[in-house]
């Protein structure tokens, strides 16, 4: 995912953390929500770090335990819901102009297509 992002350097991006349900302990971390912007800033620090994505590109969000992709009264499920993921943001101002030409008829050049694992 690191070298499709950096193929696009214009590209921006989040990285969302995601909790299970089960309560964090309140020692270091407050609670899920806390957990899950760790889970990004960790990410995040990765990109930055190990692949030279640079941090203007890149917001950290946590979303907590609220977006569920499994049931969190299985192992499994909770597990499943223990992720990060990455959304690519909207460049609205290309997004305009492309909807500009769209008006006048003109067509408007093919999006850049995202590869790699």
């Amino acid at each position: 995912m690191a070298r499709a992002l950096n193929g696009y350097p214009n590209i921006e991006f989040m990285v969302e953390g995601h909790t299970d349900s089960i309560s964090y302990p309140q020692d270091i971390l407050l609670d899920n929500w806390d957990l899950s912007i760790k889970r990004a800033t960790s990410l995040v620090r990765i990109l930055q770090n190990e692949y030279n994505i640079s941090p203007i590109r890149m917001t950290a969000a946590g979303r907590s335990e609220y977006i569920t992709v499994g049931a969190n009264d299985t192992p499994e499920g909770r597990a499943a819901n223990r992720r990060t993921r990455i959304v690519i943001l909207p460049q609205l101002d290309q997004l305009l102009k492309l909807l500009e030409r769209r008006q006048g008829q003109e067509e408007p050049p093919p999006l850049p297509a995202i590869s790699g694992s």
